[in-house]
């Protein structure tokens, strides 16, 4: 399937440059003018699309091309941006970043795979002419860089029309506009785990005043039609499922605490059959009538541990559904949930938990593992068989007494590896997050085990 769609990515040359608050004025600016953009975030963060859709409203979905693959990314891409609507695409780290010190699933390469106009955010704080060579060097990186585009952040005004006009002489490549410093309307710094688009203060009313100022200092009309200028994009049809008649109920834990999903992959779900029945942790005592599968995502368990604990009743059916052949999917978070015991946020207290497993979780005060890896299982389970190796991605610094061993997890591009996650014919637990859009045959075996439950029942 081929289609035009509207699309361009906010790159940068490190993190921390302003890509988060250039994408959020800009996607902000395009809703508040009654237009409907489309938010895809780079790589697997889940934090700023939260950002994207439930504070921005522009529904957001992550591109990862290593949990995902080349075909998923563009057929997601081209399927999710409705037409009339403008895809813009954040991207991750510095935009040459990728796996290793290599440029695989990086923002450079998701450009490239998608051929996507991409947009240099540069920081003009304390640059002159240096800014021009900052951005020759990006643009010349490499020969199919592709970026189109520059938008200075914070900028002083009284130096725009300098940077600006030096910038193009020097490189070529077109000035869109700039962002002052805001100090005002700064969003607070944060890593996968602190803060919530939910939990930060008054802030679509900064949104809104970043989008002022966008309206005001970014051409908005240019990078729209830059967006426009970009190829007809092609990728394949979807293969074809057997869709199971018995529509499995799979309860989707949903609250405060637990809010890492992959859109995608929950999409994957119900394409292969599901029904997500969502409940919270927090509030409800019972999981959903009728359920036959469990799916426990990552999310904050340790900021809620106390209100997690206090629901016993909960906590009571879950660990009974489990033990007793429940089909059960607990990434990361929701890992911690099924610990004997999890220490809450600041470490003063260790609450009891589903105890499915024996462990105590606790934090250790730096990322206990951190990043792509390809984990291979050592027998035959829920997600997969013996031998048959799926994508994933880890990143928290609590860690359990009792991470599991039925996965050997390696680094791509490096010789480190090690042990995680239980496995068995009814239960996935661990903390490596999978995306049941680049393992279908993953979300296969649930959606199947799941049905042979419901039948047993």
């Amino acid at each position: 399937m081929t289609r035009k769609v509207p699309r361009l990515l906010l790159c940068a040359p490190a993190s921390g440059g302003g890509k988060t608050t250039i994408t959020c004025a800009l996607l902000q600016a395009l809703v508040d003018r009654g237009a409907a953009p489309v938010a895809y975030k780079c790589g697997p963060d889940y934090i700023d699309p939260m950002f994207h859709s439930e504070v921005i409203g522009a529904k957001s979905r992550n591109l990862d091309l290593f949990l995902m693959g080349e075909a998923t990314v563009r057929r997601s891409l081209l399927e999710n941006t409705p037409d009339a609507s403008t895809a813009v695409i954040e991207g991750v780290m510095g935009y040459y970043d990728g796996i290793a010190m290599s440029s695989q699933a990086s923002a450079y390469d998701l450009a490239r795979t998608t051929e996507t106009p991409a947009v240099l955010v540069a920081d003009a704080r304390g640059r002159a002419l240096t800014a021009a060579a900052l951005v020759k060097g990006m643009a010349s990186f490499r020969p199919d860089a592709n970026i189109r585009g520059v938008i200075l952040n914070r900028c002083p005004p009284m130096m725009y029309g300098r940077l600006k006009e030096t910038i193009e002489t020097e490189t070529g490549v077109r000035v869109y506009g700039y962002l002052p410093n805001l100090p005002e309307v700064a969003l607070e710094s944060r890593h996968l785990g602190l803060v919530t688009a939910a939990e930060v203060g008054d802030l679509r009313q900064k949104l809104h005043r970043m989008a002022e100022q966008a309206e005001q200092t970014i051409d908005i009309d240019g990078l729209l039609a830059l967006a426009a200028s970009a190829p007809a994009l092609e990728a394949p049809e979807r293969p074809a499922v057997s869709i199971s008649r018995e529509r499995p109920v799979i309860a989707l834990a949903r609250d405060k605490a637990f809010c890492f999903y992959y859109a995608d992959g929950l999409s994957e779900l119900v394409r292969q059959g599901a029904e997500l029945a969502e409940f919270s942790p927090l509030e409800d005592e019972r999981l959903p009538e009728g359920c036959s599968g469990l799916y426990l995502g990552g999310g904050y368990p340790e900021v809620y541990a106390k209100e997690l604990a206090r629901n016993t009743a909960l906590l009571g059916e879950i660990r009974e559904k489990i033990l007793h052949g429940l089909p059960t999917v607990a990434e990361c978070g929701g890992f911690l949930y099924l610990q004997k015991q999890l220490s809450d946020a600041d470490g003063s207290y260790d609450w009891e938990m589903a105890g499915v497993f024996s462990g105590k979780a606790a934090n250790t005060g730096k990322l206990s593992r951190f990043g792509y890896i390809g984990m291979t299982a050592r027998t035959d389970g829920l997600l997969c068989g013996a031998g048959e190796t799926l994508h994933a991605h880890e990143f928290h610094y609590w860690d359990s007494t009792t991470p599991g061993g039925d996965f050997r997890a390696q680094k791509p591009l490096s010789d480190r590896g090690w042990d995680c996650a239980w496995h068995t014919p009814t239960l996935y637990a661990g903390f490596p997050h999978v995306h049941f859009s680049g393992c279908p045959q993953a979300a296969r075996r649930f959606m199947e085990a799941c049905a042979r439950y419901q039948r047993e029942e």
